[in-house]
């Protein structure tokens, strides 16, 4: 079984605005709404894919309401705990010419409401995998993801984490069994600036010989390296297409290499439909669905083979 933890939550709202002047009222062509959060977006591509799993975080307020509410109306099993005060946070997004975000603070958590959330995942044992992403609110230890994962060594459970800079580091002491930063990312993290994918091989096998047993790192329009736990390096290009959204291509990813490896592949099949899910995902307006991950996965085989020629 795959679980997602998210600790920040959100409602995605996205406005197509004409102009964005500042100062002035601005009008929007069209708007969104969805149910954001890196762990959600994983459970929801997880979903797409027919991967049983099970969605657990924190809401509060009518907007932890609808969050909850539409998960469940989509199929996606949850388990959040629900705060007796404040509300899940709101993400304005304006899609404009230059995409432009004001994130939500979100809820303030108590020690109480913290405790209720690690007794929930106590159950997750032998051969599960527990993917933990996304930004920690600030009521919370900076150290969560450790916490969480100390509390569940050795119960022969995969560990996955997807997290900026210094919560990325601190969790390779636990040994995750995958971790995926993008390429801007591990140069925040070496003070570099890696832009391929064979420029970041370097920083991912540190990244390996520091506690990571498998490392993707992600490069956008330039491909993906997995370095795995055996010490091998896998590449893979990205299919080309319109971006619309790159907003969980991230989390798709992770999503589509985990439903991989949990269905018996190969690593090297597992990155190539990890890629497939995260560029169609930021092809698409929202989480991609089955059909456009197809789509996509069938054109990255065939850019493959003609590269192979």
């Amino acid at each position: 079984m795959i679980y997602t933890v998210t600790l920040n939550p959100a409602i995605d709202y996205v406005m197509h605005p004409l102009t964005l002047d500042m100062g002035f009222t601005n009008r929007s062509s069209s708007e969104e709404i969805y149910c954001g959060g890196n762990g959600i977006n994983v459970s929801t591509l997880l979903n797409e894919l027919k991967v049983i799993n099970v969605a657990f975080g924190i809401a509060a307020g009518f907007t932890g309401d609808y969050l909850i509410e539409t998960l469940q109306k989509n199929g996606i099993s949850c388990n959040f705990v629900r705060l007796d005060k404040g509300f899940t946070r709101i993400n304005v997004k304006l899609n404009g010419i230059v995409m432009t975000m004001v994130n939500g603070m979100g809820p303030k958590i108590s020690e109480k409401k913290v405790d209720e959330l690690l007794e929930r995942i106590d159950y997750i044992g032998e051969g599960d995998t527990l993917v933990l992403t996304g930004s920690i609110p600030k009521s919370l230890p900076e150290d969560m993801y450790n916490i969480i994962m100390k509390r569940l060594e050795g119960r022969g459970i995969r560990f996955v984490v997807d997290a900026p800079g210094k919560l990325l580091l601190e969790s390779l002491e636990s040994k995750p069994f995958l971790i995926k930063p993008n390429n801007h990312e591990v140069g925040r993290i070496f003070n570099a600036r890696p832009e391929t994918p064979e420029e970041c091989i370097p920083y991912a096998k540190e990244l390996h010989e520091k506690g990571a047993q498998n490392v993707i790192v992600s490069c956008g329009g330039h491909g993906s390296l997995l370095y795995d736990e055996k010490g091998e390096i896998h590449t893979v290009p990205t299919a080309k297409i319109k971006l619309v959204n790159a907003t969980g291509a991230g989390d798709s990813m992770v999503a589509g290499f985990v439903a991989k490896v949990q269905e018996g592949a190969d690593y090297e099949t597992a990155l190539r439909f990890a890629s497939a899910c995260g560029t169609a995902t930021a092809a698409s307006k929202g989480i991609a669905k089955r059909a456009t991950i197809d789509r996509v996965y069938a054109n990255l085989i065939k850019i493959i083979e003609e590269q192979g020629k």
